[in-house]
């Protein structure tokens, strides 16, 4: 797998928002990735060091369409953790 296909997006939500000041920061990934690529592809891209990932997978939603239950695809999540000094500056003024 090629490092620019492991992150696809950062989540900008309010508890991801509150991990910023713990220098945390969240990113959904593809759902083969490890967390070694995610430390790579981190440091590759936005050029800080990466102490800790930590990887989550969560599960999608079920939701009712007429008779039926559909459930939308599960995902993966990686919330990673800086060296004390570095920061991410896409995330800044969000």
């Amino acid at each position: 797998m090629h490092l620019y296909e492991v992150l696809r997006r950062p989540l900008i939500t309010e508890k991801a928002t509150l991990l910023q000041g713990q220098n945390k920061y969240a990113f959904e990934v593809a759902g083969r990735a490890t967390k070694n690529l995610v430390k790579q592809a981190v440091e590759a891209a936005f050029k800080v060091k990466v102490t800790d990932v930590n990887m989550m997978t969560v599960s999608g939603k079920t939701k009712r369409m007429g008779r039926r239950m559909v459930t939308s695809p599960s995902w993966k999540k990686a919330v990673v953790t800086l060296e004390s000094g570095d920061k991410i500056e896409f995330f800044e003024g969000v």
